[in-house]
């Protein structure tokens, strides 16, 4: 190239010494740079269409691996890389030998493929300065999941949803839906669900019960003459067929016979002299220990003591009641709050999400003993495999509570009490969820059986203030599902309980609920960004 230019600058200035005309001689020289120009421009050209060929296969070889990357170790990955291309670029005009394909699978900040290439493409033209070939280069990347899912599945598990075919349908289209959240995750952690089966109660596997848990469990309100609690309810008593513990604590017997309260046997009493029946005369007066003799030298002659009397005065003692092991607890849950009478409480633990602290009661999770205890919930996992057993062993059975519900599943998506939650990754951006069905009205909660009062402490429609509405305010989405098959109005908490109008679904059959299931699965499992 240097020898080519230096003739060439040479022949120049030869031209500019030349004083005779030649116009053959200037127009070969001129054309030397244009003609070079134009085949720079014809290889450049070619080279262009190439890399624009290899851009699209690229492209295409990317998407194609994103859906099978997670599961291919780094030579599998190449391999099919390699593949992909070779089957959508189809040029012949390229070096032989030349091309070098790449893929990296990455989970940094979202779950990307990158793909490189390079090939050489040969020269026509400006081979002849030295550029026998163009290095031609590009890349494509696919990249997913920079969204990542929890959701949190609060199911009706009531005595109703036996009626029309609805638990069976419940069964299938939850199913249908962990499978489709199941495939929305590219690795483990992509996409968590956490499973809360209600009805009056909802309940945790008893069986992993430990002295631990006694930190977020409410055993006993502390009030003796209350029978709510668990510890008041279940016990043994010292005194035989007294059963609560309030019943317990008030009976009683007293150490001297034939008293049956604790004021006559305490004013009662007896003395070691058996003639004095009250205690002064016992005390202050002498007297024979045989009370037949009168006298001093008779009750001495006759093995009898003489003197003062000792007077023992009854004692009560009350029952004492030994509540049970709690161990043998069902692991059933009733409302949080610190009000056991029949009105809404003072406290909104029942509303919101504050971490259980003991020296709190209110906040602690009171156990209940509840017959128709529903299954344990389970927090968020990826173990689709338990969770599709758990939704298989539902059993419809008891009241309706939907506010306790709600408050739990909320609570499996934050943490706190029975719920530990893995940390969130700020490289990904978290989008929340809370599925709420019911068949019904609201029935029984741990204070009441007024519908009215159990809404209201899900939503409130003259504050608009209740779980709905604190849940709506951190920004976790909620959809409500009723579904009516029993002709009842429709229900307007479920209606205003949702994040907006399109978020509500009003069923009127049970095979209804796999439809509108698997159309909120497609909604939620659309995480795929594509650049």
């Amino acid at each position: 190239m240097a020898t080519l230019w230096c003739k060439f600058r040479n022949a120049l200035r030869a031209f500019a010494r030349a004083r005779e005309g030649n116009v053959a001689v200037i127009f070969g020289i001129a054309a030397i740079p244009l003609i070079g120009f134009v085949g720079a421009a014809v290889d450049y050209g070619h080279a262009n269409a190439v890399k624009t060929a290899m851009q699209a296969a690229l492209d295409s070889t990317a998407l194609m691996l994103s859906r099978e990357a997670s599961k291919l170790n780094q030579a599998d990955l190449n391999s099919k890389a390699l593949a992909y291309f070779n089957a959508m670029f189809n040029r012949s005009d390229v070096q032989p030998g030349t091309l070098t394909i790449n893929a990296t699978y990455s989970t940094t900040g979202g779950t990307s493929v990158k793909v490189t290439g390079n090939v050489y493409v040969p020269t026509s033209f400006v081979t002849v300065i030295g550029f026998p070939q163009i290095d031609v280069g590009a890349s494509s990347t696919a990249k997913w999941g920079s969204n990542r899912l929890r959701v949190a599945l609060v199911l009706d598990n009531t005595g109703s949803m036996l009626q029309d075919g609805k638990i069976t349908a419940l069964k299938t289209a939850t199913a249908n839906l962990l499978t489709q959240l199941k495939n929305a995750a590219s690795v483990d952690g992509d996409v968590y669900v956490s499973i809360i089966p209600f009805v009056k109660d909802v309940s945790v596997d008893p069986s992993g019960y430990t002295s631990a848990w006694d930190s977020w469990i409410m055993w006993d309100d502390g009030v003796l003459t209350s029978d709510h609690s668990w510890d008041a309810l279940h016990g043994v008593c010292s005194i035989s067929g007294k059963s609560p513990r309030s019943q317990c604590l008030a009976a009683g017997s007293c150490t001297l016979s034939g008293y049956n309260n604790a004021i006559s046997c305490t004013s009662a009493g007896i003395c070691s002299n058996p003639g004095e029946t009250n205690q002064s005369s016992c005390t202050g007066t002498k007297a024979c220990t045989d009370p037949q003799y009168t006298s001093k030298s008779s009750c001495n002659n006759h093995s009898g003591t003489w003197g003062f009397g000792t007077w023992t005065s009854g004692v009560w003692q009350s029952g004492v009641w030994t509540h049970n092991n709690h161990s043998t607890w069902n692991g059933c849950f009733t409302d949080r709050g610190n009000n056991w009478d029949p009105v809404p409480p003072t406290t909104d633990y029942d509303q919101n999400v504050t971490a259980p602290t003991p020296s709190i009661p209110a906040t602690l999770f009171p156990a209940e003993q509840y017959s128709a205890c529903p299954k344990p919930v389970m927090g968020l996992n990826y173990d689709w495999t338990a969770m599709n057993t758990l939704v298989a062993n539902m059993v419809a059975n008891g009241n309706t509570n939907q506010p306790i519900g709600l408050q739990w599943g909320w609570q499996s998506l934050v943490g706190g009490g029975p719920f530990s939650v893995p940390a969130m990754d700020p490289n990904y951006v978290y989008t929340q969820v809370i599925i709420l069905l019911s068949d019904g009205l609201n029935t029984q909660n741990r204070w009441s059986t007024n519908q009215g009062l159990i809404d209201q402490r899900m939503y409130d429609p003259l504050t608009g203030n209740g779980t709905c509405h604190n849940i709506k305010a951190t920004g976790i989405q909620i959809y409500t599902i009723q579904v009516n098959t029993g002709g009842d109005p429709t229900s307007t908490l479920l209606q205003n309980c949702a994040t907006d109008s399109s978020k509500f679904f009003l069923l009127t059959s049970a095979d209804q609920i796999v439809a509108t299931f698997e159309s909120i699965g497609t909604n939620l499992t659309k995480l795929r960004v594509a650049q």
